[in-house]
């Protein structure tokens, strides 16, 4: 599926089923940002839409937090120095805030598996489906999504809640979920949480 095709209605059982929602802070988000991306401002209201619902009907939500300590070795030369733990900028947008009864999982690298307790707690909570949506596309997202489809989740990917630094970069990731993890892409209102 491309952006300008129909999009598929995916049914979910709300309680196999989390909302991952990753890397949506201030340095990427907000146009004061570090590492502010345009486009994701157009994600927000989207991703929203989908929050909104998944609360409702009680499915579960994760926020993915990327996460650095000062003069990270690794991606700080790459990227310079962005969402200093504890920083305005590390920080959750607005928004988007999690609610107190929310998981958010610091990640230090751009895959949100990777040196975390996310694969643990989805198993805690029986969680088999996953709609991963946020930013950056080919970046954090793929990377989430790629390790998600190897530990075996279904991954529902809605195409208008994920957002990258360029078009190419967008349709790079839209392919790569298609073509190499097979990830259900959809639209958020396509998507559906059923008991």
């Amino acid at each position: 599926m491309n952006s300008e095709s129909n999009p598929t209605e995916v049914i979910i059982p709300t309680n196999l089923s989390a909302l991952i929602i990753v890397d949506m802070q201030n340095d990427f988000v907000h146009p004061e940002g570090k590492l502010f991306s345009p486009n994701a401002q157009s994600i927000i209201k989207p991703i929203r839409m989908l929050l909104e619902n998944a609360r409702k009907v009680g499915v579960k939500v994760i926020y993915t937090q990327d996460t650095h300590f000062p003069e990270d070795p690794v991606e700080f030369p790459i990227w310079g120095e962005h969402v200093v733990k504890g920083s305005w900028g590390w920080q959750i947008i607005d928004v988007l805030k999690p609610l107190e009864r929310e998981i958010v999982i610091e990640k230090l690298r751009y895959d949100a598996f990777f040196g975390t307790p996310l694969d643990h707690i989805l198993r805690i909570y029986n969680i088999k489906h996953l709609v991963i949506v946020g930013t950056v596309a080919n970046i954090c997202v793929l990377h989430t999504v790629s390790s998600a489809r190897l530990h075996n989740y279904d991954v529902i990917v809605p195409i208008d809640a994920i957002s990258a630094i360029t078009e190419t970069d967008y349709s790079f990731s839209i392919r790569q979920m298609d073509f190499l993890y097979k990830v259900k892409l959809t639209k958020i209102e396509c998507v559906k949480f059923k008991d």
